[in-house]
C-alpha cells in the first residue's frame, strides 16, 4: 500500500497493483456551485425534544410550557404526514436535476440514553444541516448543545463509513459533557434594548454546523444559543491558515443557526434579513460583495403550522442553491420568489412550508455533500 498526498492536505492509503487514488465523495467548498450529491433528512421516528432550558430558551414561554408537557412523546401524526409528503416531493425534484440523494437511517428516537450527568430522549434526524459540516473533502460531526441531539450522528453513520471507505477525511469534534456548568443558571431571553446574552458559557466548545455558512476559503458565522466562543475557535483552529472564519452579528434575542440571517447565494452576492442583520456593519471583506436584503416573508395563515413551528417567519430565506442561478425556495413566499427573480436568479418552486415543527426548510433540511467546483477566495 502508498500513501498519496491529494489537495487541501488529505491522505489515501492506494493499492499498489491499482496505483489509482481514492477520490473523495466528499466535495464541497461554498453555498452554490453545481450540485452532486446531497443528504436529505428523516421523519422516521421524529420525537419533542426533551425539556432543557437550551431548547425552551428559543421558543416563547407558553409554547416552552405547552413543550415541557408533551416532550418526549412522538410528534403528531398529523405534522408528520404533511411534512413527509412534502419531504417526498423534494427529494423527488432533487432526484428530477440529476443530483444524488443520501437518507440517513431510520432511528426510533423515543429510546431513552444518557451519560453519568443527564439523560434523555432523542429528537430526529430531520436537519443533518446541524450535525454535520462539509468543509472541502472533509466532514466534520459537530458537538452539538442540546443533550437530545447527543448521538444523532449515528444514523449518519453507514454514510459516513461509506465516504470514509471511498476517500473523505472523517472527523468528529471532542464529544461535549453538556453538564450543568455548560448552562447559564436562571438564564432569561435579553428584552429589547437590553445587552444581548446568552444561554451558553464557555465551558467546552459547542456549536450547531447550521451555524456556519461557507464562500470558498472564508466562513461566517453567528454565535447563538448552540454555538458558543469556543466552538467557533474550535473550528478556527481545527481548519488553520487557509480559512478565514468572520462572525456575523445578530440583533436576534433568540439567535440559532445564520440561515436565516446571512445566506450567501453565489459568488459575491448574499441574501441578509434586515431585521438582524445592520447592513453597515458587516465584516470588510463583504465590501466588494452585492448585499440583497430579504423581502418581508408573506404571512402564515394555517393556524396549527404557526403553533407548532419551531422556526421563525424569516425561514423564507432557507433556500438551497443549485448552482449559481438556480435555487429551490418555499412556493408559499412569493415575495422572495419575485426577489430572486429581479436579482437574476431562477427560483424552482417548492412546498417544504410544513417541515417547520421538525427544525427548518430546504437548507437545514439538507447537507450538500459534492458541488462541482475548487477552493478559492471570494473575498477582499
Amino acid at each position: 500500500m502508498a500513501v498519496v498526498q491529494r489537495p487541501h492536505g488529505a491522505t489515501a492509503k492506494v493499492d499498489d497493483d491499482a496505483a489509482e487514488p481514492l477520490v473523495s465523495p466528499v466535495d464541497s467548498h461554498n453555498e452554490w456551485d453545481p450540485l452532486e450529491e446531497i443528504i436529505v433528512g428523516r421523519l422516521d421516528g421524529a420525537t419533542i425534544p426533551s425539556k432543557h432550558p437550551v431548547v425552551t430558551c428559543n421558543i416563547p414561554p407558553w409554547a416552552a410550557r405547552v413543550q415541557g408537557l408533551v416532550a418526549g412523546f412522538r410528534y403528531p401524526r398529523v405534522l408528520v404526514e404533511r411534512a413527509q409528503h412534502e419531504l417526498d416531493r423534494f427529494v423527488a425534484l432533487l432526484q428530477s436535476l440529476g443530483i444524488t440523494v443520501r437518507r440517513p437511517d431510520a432511528v426510533d428516537h423515543g429510546r431513552r440514553f444518557g451519560t453519568p450527568d443527564w439523560s434523555s430522549r432523542g429528537f430526529c434526524n430531520s436537519c443533518p444541516r446541524d450535525s454535520l459540516l462539509v468543509i472541502g473533502d472533509e466532514i466534520i460531526e459537530t458537538p452539538m448543545a442540546w443533550p437530545c441531539r447527543y448521538f444523532e450522528t449515528h444514523s449518519y453513520r453507514p454514510i459516513l463509513k461509506d465516504y470514509f471507505q471511498r476517500g473523505a477525511r472523517w472527523t468528529a469534534a471532542p464529544k461535549p459533557q453538556l453538564s450543568d456548568a455548560l448552562y447559564e443558571p436562571g438564564f432569561r431571553t435579553p428584552g429589547p434594548g437590553e445587552p444581548m446574552r446568552y444561554v451558553l458559557t464557555e465551558f467546552e466548545p459547542v456549536f450547531d454546523a447550521a451555524d456556519f455558512v461557507r464562500a470558498g476559503r472564508d466562513l461566517f458565522v453567528t454565535r447563538s444559543n448552540v454555538t458558543n466562543r469556543m466552538g467557533i475557535e474550535w473550528l478556527r483552529r481545527h481548519l488553520g491558515p487557509g480559512y478565514r472564519i468572520h462572525e456575523i452579528a445578530s440583533r436576534c434575542r433568540t439567535p440559532m443557526h445564520i440561515d436565516t440571517t446571512f445566506v450567501p447565494l453565489a459568488p459575491g452576492k448574499v441574501l441578509v434579513n434586515p431585521e438582524y442583520v445592520d447592513v453597515d456593519h458587516l465584516p470588510d471583506v463583504l465590501d466588494s460583495w452585492d448585499v440583497l436584503v430579504a423581502p418581508e416573508p408573506d404571512p402564515i395563515d394555517d393556524r396549527l403550522l404557526r403553533i407548532t413551528s419551531m422556526c421563525g417567519k424569516w425561514l423564507s430565506m432557507n433556500v438551497l442553491m443549485v448552482d449559481e442561478r438556480r435555487v429551490i425556495a418555499e412556493r408559499h413566499h412569493t415575495g422572495m420568489l419575485r426577489a430572486l427573480e429581479q436579482w437574476g436568479f431562477e427560483p424552482i418552486p417548492c412546498d417544504l412550508l410544513h417541515y417547520a415543527p421538525f427544525g427548518g426548510s430546504f437548507h437545514c433540511a439538507t447537507l450538500d455533500v459534492r458541488r462541482r467546483g475548487t477552493l478559492a477566495s471570494y473575498a477582499d
